[in-house]
């Protein structure tokens, strides 16, 4: 499939598709035309791509793990094929996400303490 077909069925823009493929996380087949040509997984692929890096990861770290995907959710990596820099990046990666989810945690708990202080309370409702 053509470019344009890839990003219709993924809703994710030509400009972006183009993008990871500088990236090195597609690598679509080249026409004698120059035009590119997508596999059908490329579909799945480009969902895959999307929910990693929707999680926070970066380009570099999707281009580290990426051979080792085996689909959505699913992560394969033979332990002798993860680097000592992949297993960094992911470990400092995960340390972010913790604490990003320690300061919400944090948020969540000061907001609800605080409508709970200023709420009427309410008789039968």
């Amino acid at each position: 499939m053509r470019i344009g077909e890839l990003s219709r069925r993924t809703g994710v823009p030509t400009r972006l598709l183009r993008y990871y493929e500088e990236q090195d996380l597609l690598r679509p087949e080249r026409g004698a035309n120059g035009y590119r040509s997508y596999a059908e997984s490329a579909v799945a692929d480009v969902r895959q791509i999307r929910g990693l890096l929707d999680s926070g990861l970066t380009t570099e770290m999707i281009r580290a793990i990426l051979p080792y995907l085996g689909g959505p959710g699913e992560l394969h990596p033979p332990a002798e094929c993860v680097t000592p820099q992949t297993a960094a990046l992911l470990q400092d990666h995960l340390l972010r996400i913790q604490s990003r989810i320690d300061c919400l945690t944090r948020n969540r708990d000061r907001l609800s303490a605080y409508l709970a202080a200023v709420r009427p309370q309410s008789g039968g409702r």
